[in-house]
């Protein structure tokens, strides 16, 4: 499958668009929005966790692998949408969540019998010390504290490296990865066209689980983060069922570097053929994004680079800046002030790098982060970390801080269609706030305005499909040392791409690279009017993006 020629829309199921008035998004809602999706240019539909799940992470702690959650529907459902978006030109990825799986699945309820053969689709341990009450080793969770949950009944303890409800398969024992091979037969015969793999490096856990480095808090991440055997388990997969298919995969990896992302995904031996990454998003964070800190454009633009060139002739890069776990990017990245303006110039920022893009539900139409009282915020991660950080005795005011600037729900709020009562998105109650800017922000406002965010995409992405500079040119970037420009160019053959990015509401001035007459390029994407160049450069406005487009004789 050319998954290289691609654009990919994701779509949160839960808050796309309610077709059934139960405040809930649902397949039936976005049957009836795929000519929408189909509009914006894009080849591919994201779909995060449709299955069933009683919503500890929304969907992505799974009880049934093989069936549809009933908020959104059922399997016939499913089907009715695959095929509707089949016939639209759109293929349809699934979300594969196989790290951990749902206490509620029924393999985690038979295996906590010691005796079940199911007892070892997970980690069950005894616990350490005299009465046994202490976890078996020293791993912090990554979400809400110790990895380690006791089970009174038997006095075993059980890993989960996420929420306590969501336990870690153990993926070294034959019979889970035949589970999982199992659930990718399930879908692709069904007529899905791929997965997106969460979390797919962290699979395998070092043997006899040891305790983890002493500082600065032993979470064990280094001995499960590319774990031993998860190579060759992708491996196994791929060769056992995916390359039996037209599909492609696309793996999530947290805290990976694109030399060891080449491990994975370079061509001649790759065991993914696109990799998630996080590098760029720690811009303002540190690891994470509750760990806020101060925006660092080198620090983005630094990133960026890196894997532009790294991966170069060797393997195909992702390029996303939104997604259902991250605050939405005109807040993070850009102003809510120049709204227009920064949702314009951050599309055109990534949009024109080498790789397969993908675009998150309402980025294409600037939708920000919702103003909410902290303690309204509902997501398990916000609520998990403010509670751990609250042991350590941060302020309750820089907690709060954390959760509105971090909160995954700002990018969860129900998608804004229109101007009327919930933003068109449900004719019944909202399961979770609307932005009360929808009003202003909605598609509907959006779709007649030639200079629209939404239709600033629609022209970004159609650019990308007739232009083979864009898929195939060489990157440069300029202006390293600058904290307020990012600006680099793509090159193929006789073409050559100029595109200029600021990332500040202060004037900037911009001076052409050697070797370019701004005079002879043609502007082809722009966020404000035209202004005369002089003496080839120009005084960048507060988040303005301009690309020019050269042809050498």
């Amino acid at each position: 499958m050319d998954y290289k020629s691609m654009s990919v829309y994701q779509i949160w199921p839960r808050s796309f668009c309610d077709g059934n008035g139960d405040g809930i998004g649902d397949l039936e809602g976005i049957y009836a929005k795929l000519e929408y999706v189909a509009s914006l240019g894009v080849d591919c539909i994201w779909f995060s966790p449709l299955y069933p799940s009683p919503n500890a992470d929304f969907g992505y702690d799974i009880a049934d692998y093989k069936d549809i959650h009933k908020d959104y529907g059922t399997l016939a459902q499913f089907k009715k949408v695959l095929d509707k978006a089949h016939s639209l030109g759109l293929k349809v990825i699934m979300d594969l969540v196989v790290n951990h799986s749902s206490d509620e699945n029924v393999w985690f309820q038979k295996g906590i019998d010691p005796n079940s053969p199911y007892h070892d689709y997970y980690f069950w341990r005894k616990g350490r010390g005299k009465n046994g009450k202490r976890p078996p080793n020293n791993w912090l969770s990554l979400i809400d504290g110790g990895a380690w949950e006791r089970n009174e009944k038997t006095g075993e303890y059980y890993l989960h490296v996420f929420a306590k409800k969501q336990p870690d398969l153990n993926m070294d024992n034959p019979r889970v990865r035949n589970e999982v091979k199992d659930i990718m037969r399930f879908w692709l015969n069904m007529g899905v066209d791929g997965f997106r793999e969460d979390v797919i490096t962290l699979i395998s856990k070092k043997e006899g689980l040891p305790n983890g480095f002493p500082l600065p808090a032993a979470t064990g991440m280094e001995h499960y983060f590319n774990g031993l055997h998860v190579k060759e388990y992708l491996r196994e997969f791929k060769e056992d069922v995916l390359d039996k298919y037209d599909c492609f995969v696309v793996g999530e990896a947290p805290m990976m570097k694109p030399d060891t992302a080449l491990e994975y995904i370079d061509e001649k031996h790759k065991t993914l053929d696109l990799m998630f990454h996080f590098q760029h998003m720690e811009a303002d964070c540190f690891l994470m994004d509750f760990l806020h800190t101060k925006f660092n454009l080198r620090k983005m633009k630094k990133a960026f680079s890196a894997w532009q060139k790294k991966l170069d002739g060797k393997a195909w890069n992702t390029l996303y800046i939104e997604n259902h776990d991250h605050p939405r990017i005109v807040s993070r990245y850009g102003s809510e002030k120049y709204r227009v303006q920064s949702a314009k110039m951050l599309a055109s920022m990534y949009l024109l790098q080498k790789g397969t893009p993908f675009i998150y539900q309402g980025q294409e139409i600037g939708m920000t982060n919702i103003d909410l009282d902290a303690d309204k915020f509902i997501d398990i991660f916000a609520k998990n970390n403010s509670a751990v950080f609250k042991k350590l005795h941060f302020s309750q005011k820089w907690i709060d801080r954390m959760v509105k600037l971090s909160c995954r729900d700002n990018a969860r709020t129900p998608m804004q269609w229109d101007a009327s009562e919930n933003a068109g998105f449900t004719t019944g109650t909202p399961w979770f706030y609307v932005n009360p800017n929808y009003t202003e922000i909605n598609v509907k406002a959006q779709e007649d305005d030639p200079d629209s965010v939404l239709n600033f995409y629609r022209k970004l992405l159609a650019f990308r499909k007739e232009n083979e500079v864009i898929r195939e040119g060489k990157y440069k970037e300029y202006c390293k040392k600058s904290k307020y420009i990012y600006a680099y160019e793509r090159v193929w053959g006789n073409v050559r791409l100029l595109t200029v990015n600021s990332f500040t509401a202060k004037g900037v001035r911009f001076e052409a690279p050697k070797g370019y007459d701004l005079e002879e390029g043609e502007l082809i994407f722009q966020n404000y009017a035209k202004t005369p160049i002089v003496n080839n450069g120009f005084m960048l406005r507060p988040y303005e993006t301009r690309t020019y487009l050269f042809h050498r004789s």
